[in-house]
């Protein structure tokens, strides 16, 4: 009979063993690997209308442009701006971070001091065990027991996982990356001020150019209604004739006051952009053509992986994203945890000095796997996948981005320069169209409609040379900003 209930025993104690082992083994199988392999592939060359050269040229603001009323601005921005100083806390905040994830692979110690007390009941097996113990000729008066018990102890308590399936280190590398990453977007946000900074610059310097343009041709305009209505009074022509060039001078007045808002605006908005409060911009007095930079040396589209900053930003965000879901994947092996303690203990604080009889400590040590909350672990390591796919996306997004500007705007600076060169010949045709309009109208051999319509072509004319010139400086800021902002 004996021998039955031993083996019944025995057979349970079996069963018991090997379903803890199932359910340990179920806990920590990998899901089925959700890996997939993400490579990016530039093209050979950016679209450009002739062979662009495969050098890449690394130019600094403060090189690229001349102008010293720009680079003090730019310096101006660059100390004060309110978006640069907020990239300055996410790196602070991303350093934060990755010093935590070094110290979670450390054992965490901590100091403690703890009190209390416990009163046993005379029927519990403590409180007889107590007493019993109190009548003991073993034990000397300081080993006697009170009741109720208090409870002094001082001493550290140490715990650590032991992260053997890289589940720590690869947190450690993802915080790491998520570092680089802000300090290559604080890279992406100075390249992007530096460009509205000069942006903004010379389209106040073309705007001062058109004012001055429209402030001349609104002289010539009063000169030539003085001289009409002189021809008025003689009979030469009629009151009509009159009232189109007082319109002429009126509408070029109002285009004037126009012009004058537009500078007004553009100058609150630079100054939003350097961190002050609206002031007047000191520039220099109107735009000038020569001091467009070179074109810069483009490169081929691989470089823009080494160079722009923002897509070194997506590649540090995307490889930040692949430690974490390596880091999610460990989620399902077991963790090793480590607990100690060391102080002393004793129940009256007097005896705490007693040392080393005083002298207390512990070690515990235990594995540990997902079971029930398996299916939340196989929630975060799916989520895990997918963000790093849309990461592998945004940096896909960010070269072909790249690529797309860099295309763009070499072909805009050389078009632009061919539309520049094409204005400058239509205002001095139309100058010179404006002296023979007047000549003739005085020797009678042309009406006041082909007067003021010459005038008003040559205008229009000036502005948008203005205007073509300000597009040659914006395609070379944009370039400068495409190919990086020379950053190294």
């Amino acid at each position: 009979m004996e021998t039955t209930k031993s083996r019944i025993k025995e057979m349970k104690n079996v069963m018991l063993t090997l379903l803890l082992s199932a359910a340990l083994v179920y806990s920590c199988s990998i899901p089925k690997d959700l890996q997939t392999a993400n490579t990016i592939v530039t093209p050979a060359g950016f679209r450009t209308d002739s062979l662009a050269d495969t050098t890449y040229q690394k130019v600094k603001w403060n090189t690229y442009f001349k102008d010293s009323y720009l680079l003090g601005l730019i310096d101006t921005a660059i100390l004060f701006n309110m978006d640069l100083q907020a990239a300055n806390q996410r790196i602070y905040a991303a350093r934060t971070n990755l010093t935590a994830s070094k110290n979670a692979m450390l054992p965490q110690v901590n100091a403690a001091v703890s009190t209390g007390v416990t009163r046993f009941g005379d029927y519990t097996i403590d409180g007889v065990g107590n007493f019993d113990t109190n009548k003991s000729l073993n034990i000397n008066e300081k080993q006697k027991i009170p009741n109720p018990v208090p409870d002094y102890w001082a001493g550290l308590n140490t715990s650590w996982e032991v992260g053997f399936t890289g589940k720590l280190q690869h947190r450690k590398r993802a915080q790491y990356n998520k570092l680089l990453a802000s300090e290559y977007g604080k890279q992406y946000l100075t390249t992007q001020l530096v460009a509205e900074v000069a942006k903004l610059y010379y389209e106040l310097l073309t705007l001062d150019t058109e004012l001055e343009i429209i402030k001349r041709n609104i002289l010539l305009q009063e000169r030539a209604n003085e001289i009409i209505t002189i021809q008025k009074e003689s009979g030469r022509i009629n009151e009509l004739a009159v009232k189109q060039f007082q319109a002429q001078v009126l509408k070029s007045k109002s285009l004037e006051f126009m012009k004058l808002q537009e500078i007004t605006e553009t100058e609150n908005a630079l100054n939003t952009i350097l961190g002050r409060y609206p002031q007047k911009i000191y520039r220099k007095d109107t735009i000038d053509i020569g001091d467009i930079p070179a074109m810069l040396k483009s490169g081929v589209p691989s470089d823009l992986l080494r160079n722009r900053p923002d897509v070194q930003q997506s590649e540090k965000e995307y490889v930040a994203s692949t430690y974490q879901f390596k880091s999610a994947k460990a989620m399902f092996y077991p963790s090793i945890n480590i607990q100690s303690n060391i102080g002393v203990n004793a129940f009256k604080s007097s005896l705490w000095f007693d040392y080393p009889a005083s002298l207390a400590y512990g070690l515990l040590g235990g594995i540990s796997a997902p079971l029930l909350n398996r299916n939340q672990v196989m929630v975060n390591y799916r989520n895990a996948y997918a963000e790093k796919n849309e990461s592998f996306i945004k940096y896909q997004k960010s070269v072909l981005t790249g690529v797309e500007e860099v295309s763009t705007e070499m072909n805009r600076m050389k078009n632009y320069q061919r539309v520049s060169e094409l204005k400058t010949a239509e205002v001095e045709t139309l100058r010179q169209a404006v002296t023979i309009s007047n000549e003739l109208f005085l020797t009678g051999y042309a009406n006041y409609v082909e007067v003021l319509i010459v005038r008003q072509n040559s205008l229009e004319s000036e502005l948008q040379l203005a205007e073509a010139h300000k597009q040659q400086f914006f395609s070379s800021i944009f370039l400068y900003k495409a190919l990086g902002g020379g950053w190294n």
